[in-house]
């Protein structure tokens, strides 16, 4: 056993020996967490109809299609520097690996920023949806009584053995996928409002409107991929499992929201889609099921809806626990995150110390009467869709500088240079476009723009100075820092 795999401390408050997260994951189960963290349909009847209405209209399905380009080539580095890097910890073990220890603890906090701020929006989302419906049937509680308990089962199913996770994800996700295809088939064989065409990928339909907005969208629903490379000690040979679920991951995501995008556009028309997402974006897919579904087909998606966004927090609570579990590992966390339940072989203190700090995030959002959807959805999707690009960029720029410094490691120029590279300037230029549209996103001036867009730094701050701290006290242990969890 590894040090990295040996998270000391105590199992269940009694000293035990050094534990190790189970192995047992397969291809399948790692892609079934990473595409429901993905929430397809929860991106296809959430966000889609916001991207049309504040982004390119009938051409945001394109955008999907760009989005996933880029994070391929950004997968050709990530998994070459996988090999390399043979433990969990991903985006941030990478920083340190490429750019030092001090980057990469900073890129280690902007990731649980990224993450933290996604859970809660779609938690907000998920309790507004499930207060709406309890309004409707003469129930009247406010959204954030449904949010927490949301939170307290998604903590009961994390603390527990994470295929367990896995087989509730995966129902969730063929569910709500075949109701998506479903509905798809039916606008292709009725030959949708104005018959099939391609005019969602004309060059004049992509950049109409705010381009800005709809790519930043778009890349939001691609948030979580990275699980593959978190759950990198928990899946079966590793070296075949992660590059396998990581491509066809960023395949299936991409090919379906492009698929399913186009099909919401040909269900309305190219010329009315925009006129249909804005009369009423929240309920857009749910009437596009009506009318080429029927009521039924409409009441079953309506409920899967639900099941997507908890789907969706449920898989991100697990690559929340296993960041602070790698973190606490490398010795930036507290040594008792890295304990490993005796039983479920889970991270459970971690699992525990995430389910706390999702419940504790709730109440203050609820204190300060934030809109569930309008501002906390919005704000913080904004804010993590920002931070992950930029993480990735960080991320490509380390596999460059790392394999530029270790040369004949087996993979060809094209893995260590050339795809990084060009997934850099790709994911460079999306930062760019995101912040210049941020503005439009949360719907105010650029002051509240710059200060929420300002967290990203701040926490990159954080780690970046926790790192120089530990250095001077330690520098055995800062030089060590992320050979604990990659040796």
């Amino acid at each position: 056993m590894t040090t990295a795999a040996a998270h000391t401390g105590t199992v269940l408050g009694a000293p035990a020996p050094a534990r190790r997260l189970d192995g047992s994951l397969g291809v399948g189960s790692i892609v079934f967490m990473v595409v429901a963290a993905a929430a397809p349909l929860t991106v296809i009847g959430g966000a889609a109809p916001l991207g049309m209405l504040m982004g390119n209209g009938a051409g945001y399905p394109s955008m999907y299609a760009i989005s996933a380009a880029v994070l391929l080539l950004f997968s050709v580095g990530l998994n070459a520097m996988s090999r390399t890097v043979a433990k969990p910890g991903a985006f941030f073990t990478y920083v340190g690996h490429g750019l030092g220890n001090t980057t990469g603890l900073g890129a280690a906090y902007l990731a649980l920023l990224v993450y933290t701020c996604v859970q809660v929006a779609v938690y907000a989302y998920l309790g507004a949806d499930l207060a709406g419906l309890a309004a409707a049937a003469g129930i009247d509680l406010p959204w954030w009584v449904f949010t927490l308990a949301m939170v307290a089962l998604v903590g009961l199913l994390g603390y527990r053995h994470v295929e367990l996770s896995a087989k509730v994800l995966g129902v969730v996700l063929i569910a709500e996928i075949g109701i998506v295809l479903v509905l798809a088939a039916a606008v292709v064989a009725t030959g949708g409002a104005e018959g099939l065409s391609l005019a969602p990928f004309e060059p004049s339909a992509v950049i109409s409107g705010a381009p800005g907005v709809g790519l930043m969208m778009a890349f939001a629903g691609f948030i979580g991929f990275e699980a593959t490379a978190v759950f990198r000690d928990e899946a079966r040979d590793p070296e075949r499992t992660i590059p396998r679920a990581t491509y066809a991951a960023v395949l299936l995501i991409g090919v379906f929201y492009t698929f399913a995008g186009w099909a919401l556009v040909m269900a309305w028309g190219p010329s009315q889609v925009l006129d249909a997402a804005a009369a009423d974006p929240t309920n857009m897919v749910v009437l596009t099921a009506q009318n080429y579904l029927g009521t039924a087909g409409a009441m079953l998606l309506q409920v899967l809806l639900l099941t997507s966004l908890f789907a969706c927090v449920l898989s991100f609570h697990n690559v929340l626990t296993r960041y602070q579990h790698s973190m606490a590992g490398a010795g930036t966390l507290p040594q008792g995150l890295g304990a490993v339940h005796a039983q479920h072989l889970s991270p459970y203190r971690s699992s525990l110390l995430q389910t706390g700090t999702a419940a504790a995030l709730v109440a203050v959002l609820a204190t300060l009467a934030w809109d569930p959807v309008l501002q906390v959805f919005t704000w913080l999707s904004g804010i993590a869709t920002l931070g992950i690009v930029l993480l990735m960029a960080l991320t490509s720029l380390a596999v460059v500088v790392h394999f530029a410094r270790h040369r004949g490691s087996g993979d060809g120029p094209w893995r260590t240079r050339w795809a990084p590279a060009l997934a850099m300037a790709g994911l460079l230029g999306a930062s760019a476009v995101i912040v210049a549209y941020f503005p439009m996103l949360v719907d105010a001036g650029w002051g509240l723009s710059l200060a929420l867009i300002a967290w990203i730094p701040a926490l990159v701050a954080v780690g970046m100075v926790q790192a120089r701290i530990l250095r001077r006290r330690d520098r055995t242990a800062y030089d060590r820092m992320f050979e604990r969890i990659t040796a």
